[in-house]
């Protein structure tokens, strides 16, 4: 009998002491394997993701989507749309049909929520506070593609994106890409810089641009982007600059067949959003856009080159004619003064990009 009760009080203590213990919350084997791997269980992910609002940005690009920064333009969406488990969708309208460069940018500055992000040309952002992206547009600043990455991943690039934030303008970059080497193309045969000579060439309304096509002997005349192939079938200009893959894919070789690969500028761009969007995002969707522009701006690095030279290969195939500048040295001359008086300001940080090559 005494046997028995002990059995049974063994039985009774085993009992309870579980009891105690899951009470105290003691936990199976995979829970505390996820607890040590820092790592939030399945249930707790789903709830992040659940909270996360639901947003559509809408992005607007001047050129195609078969262009480098509008392939560019897909990568991002498809990476913002793929962290977010689809909770921020980003809605590209390309092919200018929210129009030119600057009328994107007045729309953003405007307010109102009906461009939140764009593809921006560096020059373009200098009369919207971004004093000192002008320098990226100086002609012949960068060398070579690596010279411009060098930059576009130092410090010093995200000094330039965050210029005009804190400037007041009400835009603010989020990262760096490049559209290839920009080149000037024309209606009529030209062998040399010296047939650029009293020639129109398209131009934004941008002073260096126009400093620059003086200093080549020609004609800076504005047409905007929407309307430059008319313009040139027309004759209302006689030439224009873009880099190659922008040039074929906005069709404009069909009615100037002449590409001379002078390379006076590379074509440095930024992705930007406007302040009241990016106030309005939570720090995680934040989060999103910032790991995804660095994706894309990775992945533009790797494809730019690429695209550009069967691109330039598809040209030759078409019947269009490809100068080679084999000494840039004459093109260089021809602009020295442009460069000297639209760096004067800023030489010191100027000087900082050059030493970067």
């Amino acid at each position: 009998m005494k046997k028995r009760f002990r059995v049974l009080s063994l039985s009774l203590v085993l009992v309870l002491l579980v009891a105690v213990l899951t009470a105290c919350g003691l936990q199976e084997p995979d829970q505390l394997a996820h607890q040590s791997s820092g790592q939030p269980l399945d249930d707790e992910q789903d709830d992040t993701t659940d909270a996360m609002p639901e947003v559509t940005l809408v992005y607007a690009e001047v050129n195609p989507l078969d262009s480098i920064v509008g392939q560019m333009a897909t990568f991002y969406k498809e990476k913002v749309e793929e962290l977010s488990d689809g909770k921020i969708k980003i809605d590209i309208q390309a092919s200018g049909v929210l129009g030119s460069e600057n009328d994107v940018l007045d729309t953003m500055l405007g307010g109102g929520g009906t461009i939140d992000m764009s593809r921006i040309s560096a020059f373009a952002l200098t009369s919207y506070g971004g004093e000192k992206s002008k320098l990226l547009s100086i002609p012949f600043t960068f060398v070579d593609r690596d010279h411009y990455w060098n930059f576009a991943t130092s410090d010093l690039a995200s000094e330039f994106l965050l210029e005009p934030h804190e400037n007041g303008s009400g835009v603010r970059g989020l990262f760096y890409g490049e559209e290839g080497f920009r080149h000037f193309f024309t209606v009529d045969p030209i062998s040399g810089i010296e047939d650029l000579a009293g020639m129109k060439l398209r131009v934004s309304n941008d002073p260096i641009m126009n400093g620059m096509v003086e200093g080549f002997g020609a004609n800076p005349t504005v047409v905007s982007f929407g309307e430059l192939y008319s313009a040139l079938q027309t004759g209302v200009v006689d030439g224009a600059e873009q880099p190659i893959v922008n040039y074929k894919s906005n069709a404009f070789h069909e009615v100037a067949p002449y590409l001379i690969l002078d390379g006076h500028t590379l074509g440095a761009i930024q992705v930007i959003i406007t302040d009241e969007a990016w106030d309005s995002l939570t720090e995680e969707q934040q989060n999103v856009l910032v790991e995804a522009g660095e994706l894309a701006s990775e992945f533009n690095r790797q494809v730019s080159e690429e695209i550009e030279n069967e691109v330039l290969e598809e040209l030759k195939a078409e019947g269009v004619t490809v100068i080679e500048v084999d000494d840039v040295t004459p093109w260089q001359e021809a602009v020295k003064n442009v460069i000297e008086s639209e760096t004067e300001d800023n030489g010191e940080l100027y000087q900082r990009i050059i030493d970067m090559q």
